[in-house]
């Protein structure tokens, strides 16, 4: 199995680079962030076109998740039990099963600083991810992967004195990825294509991508069946190349049979 998680930061604007993307790189599972529309705007006749199954949770012009499947797309479930709003809940996550794995693609709060009520959302938001995620990971195989709007430690920055007292890097931030992780999940590090750094995300600013000064804040979280069995993980480099592309990477995973 074939599997990816991208922040296309909006599907509409990207969706000649996504059915390209797809057509060359055959992914049977796609984790979407950032698609800006809402689920009747989703390109599902583009990407059906292609094989795929799609099941998309949005709300017009902000946030939004979605999965493409060509493996079966079953018991779709948008948000997650307990998850806060700010103030109502948004379209941040949403989980399906495709061929025997349950795969959840998440979109979490950005926190904009650590002074804000958008801080604390945020932190809301991953306690109530993680208690979830305690009750569904004993079910059976499943990847949680996404933006997840968090660099785990100061090597998944370019510079980490830039970033002080901003978010994405706060102790309270990696504290809540890491109890995501307590719940019996590991964190399938992609190999990079450029420098040593696995980063999947680099600011638009002129340049910061071919500086590579970047972030690693799109993260692939899989059960021990799912760890076991990754023959290769990557970012692709690539597909944040040529014009108009969007400001994250895809991470790309291979997989051989789970066992069992």
């Amino acid at each position: 199995m074939r599997f990816a998680t991208w922040n296309v930061n909006s599907v509409k604007a990207r969706l000649p680079r996504l059915l390209q993307w797809l057509a060359d790189t055959g992914p049977d599972v796609v984790c979407l962030q950032e698609t800006k529309v809402a689920a009747d705007g989703f390109p599902a006749g583009e990407v059906a076109a292609l094989g795929y199954a799609s099941a998309a949770y949005g709300q017009g012009r902000w946030n939004g998740v979605a999965l493409l499947s060509r493996i079966g797309l079953d018991d779709v479930r948008h948000g997650f039990a307990g998850e806060p709003g700010f103030p109502e809940p948004e379209a941040r996550a949403i989980s399906g099963l495709c061929g025997g794995v349950r795969f959840t693609s998440l979109y979490v709060p950005n926190g904009r600083t650590p002074q804000d009520p958008h801080y604390e959302y945020k932190l809301a938001w991953l306690a109530a991810l993680r208690d979830t995620l305690a009750a569904e990971v004993a079910a059976g195989p499943a990847v949680v992967a996404g933006d997840f709007n968090v660099a785990p430690t100061d090597d998944d920055v370019w510079d980490p004195t830039v970033f002080i007292g901003a978010t994405h890097v706060t102790a309270p931030e990696r504290a809540a990825l890491a109890a995501i992780l307590a719940v019996g999940l590991t964190d399938i590090v992609p190999r990079p294509l450029k420098g040593d750094h696995p980063f999947t995300y680099w600011d638009y600013r002129a340049g910061m991508f071919h500086q590579n000064k970047g972030m690693r804040i799109d993260l692939v979280y899989g059960t021990p069946a799912v760890a076991a069995a990754v023959r290769d993980a990557v970012v692709d480099r690539e597909a944040r190349k040529g014009k108009g592309p969007s400001d994250h990477a895809p991470i790309v995973v291979d997989l051989d049979p789970l066992a069992g």
